[in-house]
């Protein structure tokens, strides 16, 4: 069983400039974690954006947990708040802006596991 918590996760500034937290990648544990998709923790400060960027061949997933902010995916803007799950598909330019006074978080499901190759500013 693998339980990992955020409190003893090391966060690190993304290539698109999101601070980020592997939670949990197949290729990173120890064990042989079966599972198609990587998934991480997410923050943005307030006033901040991610750079646009697009997984060449990849889907991803931004569940919002706190904040709001507005998703940018192609040529469509929308805001989003908690509990939502947005849907980003392969090689869709994409960013996403805080646009609140908190600090925006979101998971990041990544399927096939995120690869640095795999992503494009």
């Amino acid at each position: 069983m693998i339980i990992k918590t955020l409190d003893n996760c090391k966060y690190f500034t993304a290539l698109d400039e999101t601070i980020i937290c592997e939670l949990l990648h197949p290729q990173r544990e120890k064990t042989d974690l079966k599972m198609n998709f990587s998934i991480a923790h997410a923050i943005l400060k307030p006033g901040t954006s991610s750079l646009p960027h697009r997984m060449k061949s990849s889907v991803e997933i931004y569940f919002i947990l706190d904040g709001k902010g507005v998703m940018h995916i192609e040529n469509e803007s929308k805001e989003v708040v908690p509990n939502q799950a947005v849907h980003i598909p392969p090689n869709a330019l994409q960013w996403i802006e805080n646009t609140g006074d908190s600090d925006l978080k979101f998971l990041c499901m990544v399927n096939p596991p995120w690869r640095s190759e795999d992503e494009e500013l």
